[in-house]
Parts: C-alpha cells; structure tokens; sequence
C-alpha cells in the first residue's frame, strides 16, 4: 500500500493545473463595477463575454474560458470580503429564496471572511448541492423528468430557455463537466485536498447563484409560473441503521487515530478533522459530507494498491474513468478481472455489505446521492445516519492502523465498535428486505386468533350453508406439504399430534431468516427469484390486512344487526375460510423463506428447468395477487378462494413431490 505521506495530491497534472493555477494565469484587475449595476444586479453580459469558444465548431473552450474567468473570480471574492455581513444579507438574501437554502448561501458568505480551507470546500460542497437542486426545480417548470446528473441538467434545452445558453455556459465551466474545472465531482469524490481549492471559484459561484435568482425573478414575471420545490426525502426506518455504537470517548479516540492510520493521506487529515469536529458539534450534515469523500479517497488508495493501478488514484481525464465508489465496490474491474478491495479489508461481506447498504441499495439511504444532489435538509439530517457513517469509518482507521497503537483501556473502549464491523450483515439488499417482509406478514397473521368473531353456534344456526368438509380437505393438504418440507427444516420442529400449528410458527421462520445468506454480487437470476419471492409475500401481508379489517367490520355490523341475509351468509363463508387461509398464508411464507435460504442453489440450474421454476414461482404468485382480489371488501368471494385455493396447493405438492424446489437442489 502506498504511503500515505508519499501522496502530495490525488489530482492529475492537467486537472491540478486547471483548478490551481490557470485561473491564475492573468493577472488583470477587473473592475466589479463592470458585472455589477448599482443595486447590486449581476451584469450577465459581461460575465457571459468571458465564455470563449473554439473555432472549429464553436463548442466551449475551457481552458481559454478559465483562463479569462479567473480575473473576474478574483474581483468578486475581494467585492465580498469588502462587505459585513449585514450589507450582503441587505442586497443579497433575497436573490437566494429561488434556491429554498438561503441560509446554506448565507453560510457560504461567512466562509469567504475566514477562508479557512475546509470550511471553504465544505461550503463549496454544500452550494454545489442545494443549486443542483434549486436548477432541477427550475427544469421542472418546463420538462417532466428532471436529469439525474448535473451535467446533462446544465446541458439541458429547458435550462437554456428559463437562463439563456450564455448564462449556462458560464456554469459549465464551473461545475458539472469533466472538461472545466468540475469543482463539484472533484471536491464530492475526493479528489481535492483542502488548499487545492481556491476560495474565488466558491465567492464566483455564490455571484453566480444570486444573477440566476435575479433572472429566474423576471422569467416568473413574465411568463406568471410559480416555481414549485420538490419535497425533500426522509430517511425511514432509522432503527435498521443502528449498526455501531459510538460515544465520546470512541470519538476523542478516533481524533487520534486518524493522525496515525495508513487509511488517511496526510494532505487530507484537516477532512477528518473538520468531519469529527463537525459531529461533536451536532453538525450532522457537515460532518457526513467531509467524511464521505475521505472514506472513498482511503478506498481507492487501497483500491489501487491491491488491483496494482496507482495511477487510478488520482483523477482521472475527461476521457477516462474516474475511480469512484460504484467501481470499487463492483466484483470485477472494468478490464474483467476479480476486485481484489474486498479480499484486502478481511471481513470483505461486512465492509462491502455496509457501503452498498448506506450508499447504493434502492431502499437504503443513498446517503452520498442525496446529499450530493441536494435532496435532503441539511439542517434536519439525522445522528444516527451521521454515527454509522463514523462508527464504519473508525473500523478501517482502526483496522488500517498498528495493533500497538492502542493501550489496554483504548482498546477495549473500541472492541464493541470492531465487533459489530465483523458480525454486520446488510439490513438493505432485497434479501435482507424480504425477511423483513416475512416476519412483519407473519406477525401480522398472528392477530386473527384475536379477531372478534360471532360465537359458533349462533353462525351455525344460517340456514343453507356446508359444513367444514372442504376445509378439513384443505388442511389434510396442507399437513401433507408440511411433511414433505419437514427434511428441510431445523430439527424438532414438527409436533406429529398437530403438525400444522407446531410448524407453521413465527419461532421457525425466525430462526430460517436468522440463517446468513450471502447478498454481495448476488447473480440475476437470484434476484430475478426474489423479486418473485418479495411480491407473493407483499400480496399475502395485503390478505392479511383485509381479513383483519375486515373480519372487525363484519362483527360490529353482526352485533349491531346491520348485515343482511345475504351478508349473514357471506360472513359465516368468511369465517369458515379463515380456518384454513391462515395455515395457506403461513405455509407460502414457510416456502418463501426456505425457497430465500437456497436461493443461490438457483444458479445451478439449466436455463430449460430455471425458466419452468420460475413459472412455478409465478402461478404461487398469481394465487395471492388473486386472493388479495377475493378477499376485498369490494368482492368477498370465499367460495372462489377456497376452490382456489385447492388447485394451488395441487400445484405445490406436485412441486414438491418431483423435487423441482430449490431447497431439494440445496442438500
């Protein structure tokens, strides 16, 4: 692993001149009464006049246009320095509401007094995002759906029609193309240290920020839209995240640590530092969006040391592939061979499974993807994001660190963090997500017992109705299925006096989802299975639900003398199918689960037999999708679903009996 004293930068020679010196180039003082009128308009004629473009075809020439820009950056961050606080806040704030973050560009101001140097990348971080976001809301004005990367929102006709082309033109050299100085990606995937970025490009953007809220003002005027925010996102099931315990005393470790561990280059340690200070001061916000970077930047220094490309360090050219997070956490690299990162940080699930689930799972945070595009609050962001993010982060300190380093009482004051590191397991993969839907079904399924029903004899007494024959049919089924899965199951697990009650249990389908199932790399075709899997358990929760609600609708309308005979009839079917609909429930969730803990036997079958299991898997699936059709208030079909429901437990024993599953491929 390269030292991380030997690395000076992690921008390649043409990036690291285009943001660090050729801005510098020229060395005119521009007057700032040339692009500012007198109430403080930003003049866009003659800032757009520095935009310069190539002869050949007249697309942009950034080098030039940097070049010439650097002067008026210059003049601007001096403009800014020469005012308090009150004055910008006078003849400024207002330009900032169109953004929905005035108090972030307000923050911004205050960095440019002290240009203290993280303080300064932060805040560049910071308005990159909330104006990314604010633009969307603009594009939004014109089109549907608003570009997921900045540079195609920039590159937009929508824009250019609210802004005018010149104007976006002059962003473009600031942000979102890896041909300018693309302050935004540079800084959010770490590539910039702390002095690498100068303050003048952060004052430029801030100017840059007020004249579109300038033009945007008369835009609305003219044209009466109302420019309407999107709702920011809200991080759900916050507990899930609750992976590493973290205190003050770990804290005040880690800001010792991070001065010794080879994770962290030296030139990026004021990062850690501002990320750690940031949480103690309950700046969750800041503190995650410092640290995210630097836990990619240690990445890739180990990415690149273990996979023997050290120039893929450093950034790469617009022509070339930037060495981020979604590569490093791939199988393979893009020259087909094996990633060898996982094998280098010696619990590679657990790592690897806690950066997928916090950065790239569909139903997990996405922390860097929402921050980075401006979709969460930065003033509401939650601790318990913020302390597993740190809580991870001092694991690869830690592990990427002496053993020596630690007296006895720091060590064990770490040991819980370190042990939770080694026993993770992905709480956001679509395996993960479908145990929990499992169980949730299953303790739902758990309230019919304590369902209000209409006492026995008084049902007994509606005239015209069959017996139970047809439901102790069912049951003997569903006893026989349980004896064929009984192979597949824990041990002494099945009661021979009542198999269907002693199996069929939340206590058996708590232990089979406890089993670890490996979800990093899962193939597509153990995807394909569970997807399948996940909508036959979503569409069983949804019976589960509608019996609740309504089997407690239909006995207040029976006591109150509210149902019709007909309605008397329909209740007492109901009430006859839910002795034997809560084994089906159970039962399907019983396969699911087994079906989950093989799932990777999937991969062992012939594209012939693969296809036919999952059209078995689909039939299972269609029998609930239907159910849930039957058992709506609106339909109330209990005969329909009885005699479906024979018919699909046929299927399944017939399954079952030719050995088609995948728990029979499994043993």
């Amino acid at each position: 692993m390269a030292l991380p004293e030997s690395v000076t930068t992690c921008l390649s020679q043409p990036v690291h001149y285009a943001i660090c010196k050729l801005g510098f180039e020229k060395r005119d003082t521009y007057d700032i009464n040339n692009i500012l009128s007198g109430n403080g308009e930003v003049c866009w004629q003659a800032v757009t006049e520095h935009v310069c473009y190539l002869e050949s075809d007249q697309s942009l020439d950034y080098i030039k246009s940097i070049r010439s820009l650097g002067p008026v950056c210059e003049s601007v961050n001096l403009y800014f320095k020469s005012l308090t606080k009150e004055q910008f806040v006078i003849q400024y704030a207002s330009w900032f509401h169109w953004t929905n973050c005035t108090e972030v560009f307000l923050e911004v101001f205050d960095v440019l007094l002290y240009t203290q140097a993280t303080e300064v990348a932060l805040g560049l971080m910071k308005l990159t995002s909330c104006l990314e976001r604010a633009l969307g809301d603009v594009y939004l004005l014109k089109g549907n759906d608003c570009p997921f990367l900045l540079r195609d929102l920039l590159a937009s006709e929508q824009l250019a029609d609210v802004f005018g082309q010149a104007v976006m033109n002059v962003l473009r050299v600031f942000i979102g193309s890896p041909h300018g100085l693309n302050l935004r990606n540079v800084l959010w995937h770490g590539f910039a240290s702390p002095q690498e970025i100068p303050a003048k490009y952060c004052a430029m953007l801030l100017f840059l920020t007020a004249g579109l809220g300038q033009l945007l003002q008369t835009y609305l005027l003219q044209t009466k839209c109302v420019l309407v925010h999107r709702p920011y996102v809200i991080f759900i099931s916050l507990e899930e995240l609750d992976a590493y315990p973290l205190n003050n005393e770990i804290i005040s470790i880690a800001e010792e640590l991070v001065k010794l561990s080879s994770f962290v280059l030296k030139i990026m340690l004021p990062f850690w530092i501002a990320a750690l200070t940031a949480f103690k001061q309950s700046r969750y916000a800041d503190s995650v969006i410092l640290l995210l970077p630097q836990l990619e930047v240690g990445l890739r220094l180990l990415f690149t040391t273990t996979n023997k490309c050290p120039h893929r360090l450093l950034t790469a050219e617009s022509s070339a592939l930037y060495t981020t997070f979604d590569e490093m956490l791939a199988k393979h690299l893009d020259n087909e061979e094996v990633n060898q990162l996982p094998v280098v940080l010696e619990e590679p699930a657990m790592a690897s499974d806690f950066l997928w689930d916090i950065l790239n799972h569909q139903e997990g945070p996405r922390v860097r993807d929402r921050l980075s595009h401006g979709e969460i609050n930065l003033e509401t962001f939650p601790r318990e994001v913020a302390s597993q993010i740190i809580g991870f982060a001092i694991t690869l300190l830690c592990r990427f660190s002496h053993e020596d380093i630690f007296p006895p009482k720091e060590h064990m004051v770490i040991k819980p963090l370190m042990n939770c590191a080694s026993c993770y397991r992905s709480r956001f993969h679509p395996i993960s997500r479908l145990k929990k839907q499992v169980l949730e079904c299953m303790k739902s399924i758990h309230l019919w017992p304590e369902l209000p029903t209409v006492p026995e004899e008084q049902v007994q007494n509606i005239k015209g109705l069959e017996g139970n024959a047809e439901a102790n049919t069912l049951m003997l089924m569903i006893s026989e299925i349980i004896s064929q899965l009984q192979h597949y199951m824990p041990q002494n697990c099945c009661s021979s006096d009542d198999p269907i009650n002693s199996v069929l249990t939340e206590r058996l389908l708590v232990a089979l989802c406890d089993t670890r199932i490996c979800t990093l790399y899962s193939p597509r075709p153990v995807l394909e299975v569970v997807v399948v899997l996940r909508k036959m358990s979503a569409q069983c929760h949804q019976v589960s639900q509608q019996v609740i609600a309504g089997a407690g609708l239909r006995y207040t309308q029976w006591v109150n003398k509210a149902l019709r005979s007909r309605q008397r009839h329909n209740y007492r079917r109901m009430l006859n199918s839910l002795k034997f609909l809560s084994p089906v429930l159970r039962l399907i969730l019983l396969l699911i689960t087994l079906e989950l803990v093989s799932v990777h036997s999937v991969c062992k079958k012939n594209p012939s037999d693969y296809q036919q299991y999952l059209k078995f898997l689909k039939s299972v699936l269609q029998y609930t999708e239907n159910l849930v059709t039957y058992t709506s208030p609106e339909k109330n079909k209990w005969d329909e679903t009885m005699e479906l429901t024979k018919k699909t437990l046929i299927k399944i024993r017939k399954i079952s009996d030719r050995k088609l599953m995948l728990m029979h491929l499994a043993t």
